[in-house]
């Protein structure tokens, strides 16, 4: 990074990082979940299951938007010497950077089953499926504005996953075509032409 560039993120792929590994984790623990009866039956547990899915859901789908807006609207041009972030390595980054605490939620989940059974599993699920519709709205808002977002890795935080934290002071903006991410932060489909 030299003649001062900074190393950039997308901020929708940091976003969606999160979303296979919590929507799999909780998959896999409600699934596991609903083997033993619980304190309350599998029939409740499933049902709560389900309103915690909803909820936790619409709560990080929609949590911190203004904030986004904000940052996206003062966007600045990203610089020439600039580097741009790969999509596996800002992935790989936020991963590695929230095992403990994914290893910690998926325990929690699993050993919830005995007192809620599967409750605790499609939470996870929940924050998972949240997170990857943030990204998609994330998405949706650099196709209307033709630009893609990205964030300082430095201001990303101690662990690589805070795009909108306190830390973050501004985003930049590049066209639409760069990177080797699509909007909404998914892996670019390879363009046919006929």
């Amino acid at each position: 990074m030299s003649r001062g560039g900074q190393g950039l993120a997308r901020v929708a792929v940091v976003v969606r990082a999160g979303a296979a590994p919590l929507w799999w984790a909780g998959v896999f623990a409600a699934g596991v979940g609903v083997l033993p009866p619980g304190f309350t039956g599998r029939r409740i547990g499933v049902m709560a299951g389900a309103a915690l899915f909803i909820v936790a859901m619409a709560v990080v789908a929609l949590r911190g938007r203004r904030r986004y807006t904000e940052l996206a609207r003062g966007a600045a041009r990203a610089g020439r010497h600039d580097v741009l972030q790969d999509r596996a390595v800002t992935v790989r980054a936020w991963r590695r950077g929230h095992r403990w605490w994914l290893l910690l939620a998926f325990a929690a989940a699993l050993g919830s089953s005995f007192a809620l059974p599967a409750a605790g599993g499609m939470l996870l699920a929940g924050i998972g499926t949240g997170l990857r519709l943030k990204a998609g709205w994330l998405g949706r808002r650099e196709r209307d504005g033709d630009a893609l977002l990205w964030v300082r890795v430095d201001w990303l935080g101690r662990y690589g996953g805070r795009p909108a934290g306190k830390t973050v002071k501004a985003y930049r903006g590049t066209g639409i075509a760069a990177g080797d991410a699509a909007p909404g932060g998914a892996r670019r489909r390879a363009e046919t032409y006929v």
